[in-house]
Parts: structure tokens; C-alpha cells; sequence
């Protein structure tokens, strides 16, 4: 039964009216698409009985996609952002990007998914809490997170790179040259994709015969200077690794400065190996072995398992993990002669 005209209809009342919550009746409103068919014809229904407007029908082609990568868009995070930007251009989408990181500050999160202008985000390497993600994926709001830090939950879409199989590689590369004393520059302990390279390269010396030793493992923030302090105290052990493998190129310059300063020549005395392939490492002398991440693919897949939950198609595999690839070049050679 329609009401007087000139009354408001509240959501309260809405959501009395088609037995559902008020948080359901928000998203039908609102045109969020993460509602379920059926759910959102028995919004509009009761809609219709009260008299209220009609709520807002979101296609597939509309509402932005909200990107945040709240770090400086360096040649690692500025090739996944371009190639995310790319992709959605393809798809006729409009992009709200926050970059940066004092954006690491905003609590963008806990109110993203009451923007009625965004249809869906894609949060690159986020630094909250998993428990934020669960909220936000518990409001039905659709999104996809590139390269977690910490793992995540099955239902929550994300994109990575196969790092435990990417640490493996290098190391195993290295055994095969005949180090067995390998130094571990690693990223911060927290990440996700730190622990599992440490494990794919206890795996491959698992496999060479040999066991991790807790003081060839350093954990840093992965920039130059970081890698450099690293390198600095691991080439100064009274036994000293024959080969470093770092987090990143970045952080394999600094240990290519490191050993540079103790006369050291790479890789006749020290082999050392990065991860990621970005320019840095076609620059240094010699080149630098290094694990290729698909940095712009993981772009793209992000994009396209975004279509796919705003399209309401079924996904299958929710955790995508793409291949790396060793690249080896001239910062790699047969264990020194002592």
C-alpha cells in the first residue's frame, strides 16, 4: 500500500518492508552490484509498495573504479598503476586514483564502499589490517587487492606474483653454481611475500643438502640504502656469505655498494641476485640476475578479475598467482676459490 504523498520513506522502513537489512537496502539504492538478483527484486518491490523512489540501476559500463596505492609511484608500483589505468581505459571506466604515501594515513577504507560514484577498487599492496579488508568485503562491496601483504581470506579477490616458486629459482640457481653459504636480504617479516621467498629458498637449499643459518637472514625495508646496511653486516661476518640474494633490485644495488667497498669483485667473489626486473637492474655492472615479476600482468588480471565480480560472473579462482621468471645475468657466477 502506497503512502501519502509528500511522505518520506525511510530505509528503516524499506527494509522492514522486503525482510532484509538496512545495510542490503543501502546497497540496492545505492546501485551496488554485489547483491544478489533475487535480493535486489524484493528491494524494489517493496520500493514500489511504499512509493519511494525508485532505487539507482548501476550497469556493467558505469562508476568509477577507485585505485589506491598509497606509496610513490617508483618503477614498481608506477608499471602496475599504468598498466591498471591502461586496462580500465580499455573497459570504458573511469579511475580515482590515490597515490602516495601519506595516503597511508587515510582511513579511505571504512567509508569507500557508501560512494555511490565508485562501482569498485583495486587497493595495490595494502597496508591495513586484514580485518579492514573483511569489513569491506562484508559490505559487499566489490574489489580486488594486488600483491597482499598478509594472506587473506578465500572469498577476498587478489593477485600476486608465484613468490615462493620466484624465491626457490634464485637460490637453487645459486646451488647449482656450488654456494652453499647464502646470505638472505629479506623484506619486512610481515609480509606475505617475504615469508614465502624465504621459504621457497629454504626449500631449494633443503634440496642442495644444506640448512638455513638464522645469522646469513637480515629483514629490511626494501630500498638501496637498506639493502646496503644489510649487505654491510653480512659481508663483515668472520665467515662471510659467497652469495646475497635480495629482496629486490633496490636492495641489491645497495649490496653490490656494500661489497664494492670491501674490494670485493661480482660475482669472481660474491654472487648477488635481485627480484622484480625493473630497469635498475639492466643498469648496474655487471647486469643483474634477478627474478622477473609480471608487474603490468598483474595489472591487467586485477582489472579483469574486477569486470568479472562487477558483471556478477562466476570466478572460480578467487587467489591468482602469476609466474616469475629468472633472469640470469652477469651478477652470478661458480662459487670463489678460497
Amino acid at each position: 500500500m502506497g503512502r501519502p504523498p509528500g511522505t518520506r520513506v525511510t530505509v528503516r522502513a524499506i527494509a522492514a518492508e522486503a525482510g532484509v537489512s538496512i545495510a542490503t537496502v543501502s546497497r540496492v539504492m545505492n546501485g551496488r552490484v554485489q547483491v544478489a538478483p533475487e535480493t535486489e527484486e524484493l528491494v524494489r518491490r517493496a520500493v514500489g509498495r511504499l512509493g519511494a523512489p525508485a532505487p539507482a540501476r548501476r550497469g556493467a559500463t558505469e562508476g568509477a573504479i577507485y585505485v589506491r596505492c598509497p606509496y610513490v609511484l617508483t618503477d614498481y608500483f608506477g608499471l602496475i598503476v599504468s598498466s591498471i589505468a591502461e586496462t580500465l581505459d580499455l573497459h570504458r571506466r573511469r579511475l580515482v586514483l590515490q597515490a602516495g604515501e601519506a595516503a597511508q594515513r587515510s582511513p579511505v577504507l571504512r567509508t569507500l564502499a557508501q560512494d555511490p560514484s565508485i562501482a569498485g577498487a583495486i587497493l595495490i599492496l595494502p597496508p591495513e589490517p586484514g580485518e579492514e579488508l573483511v569489513a569491506l568485503q562484508g559490505q559487499g562491496f566489490p574489489f580486488v587487492v594486488v600483491d597482499p601483504r598478509t594472506l587473506l581470506p578465500r572469498d577476498i579477490a587478489s593477485v600476486s606474483a608465484a613468490h615462493f616458486a620466484g624465491g626457490r629459482s634464485v637460490t637453487a640457481h645459486l646451488t647449482a653454481l656450488g654456494h652453499r653459504r647464502i646470505g638472505v636480504i629479506g623484506g619486512p617479516r610481515e609480509w606475505l611475500a617475504s615469508e614465502s621467498r624465504i621459504v621457497g629458498h629454504t626449500s631449494a637449499l633443503a634440496e642442495a643438502g644444506t640448512l638455513t643459518s638464522p645469522e646469513l637472514l637480515r629483514s629490511i625495508e626494501p630500498t638501496v640504502d637498506w639493502g646496503y646496511g644489510a649487505a654491510c653486516e653480512l659481508l663483515d661476518l668472520p665467515d662471510r656469505p659467497t652469495a646475497l640474494v635480495a629482496f629486490n633490485d633496490k636492495a641489491a644495488v645497495g649490496a653490490m655498494r656494500a661489497a664494492q667497498e670491501r674490494g670485493l669483485r661480482v660475482p669472481e667473489d660474491l654472487s648477488i641476485t635481485g627480484f622484480d626486473d625493473i630497469d635498475l637492474s639492466h643498469s648496474t655492472v655487471p647486469q643483474l640476475t634477478t627474478v622477473r615479476q609480471p608487474l603490468e600482468e598483474m595489472g591487467r588480471m586485477a582489472v579483469s578479475l574486477l569486470m568479472r565480480l562487477l558483471e556478477r560472473h562466476t570466478v572460480d579462482t578467487l587467489h591468482v598467482e602469476l609466474a616469475t621468471h629468472l633472469v640470469v645475468r652477469g651478477s652470478t657466477g661458480p662459487v670463489g676459490r678460497a
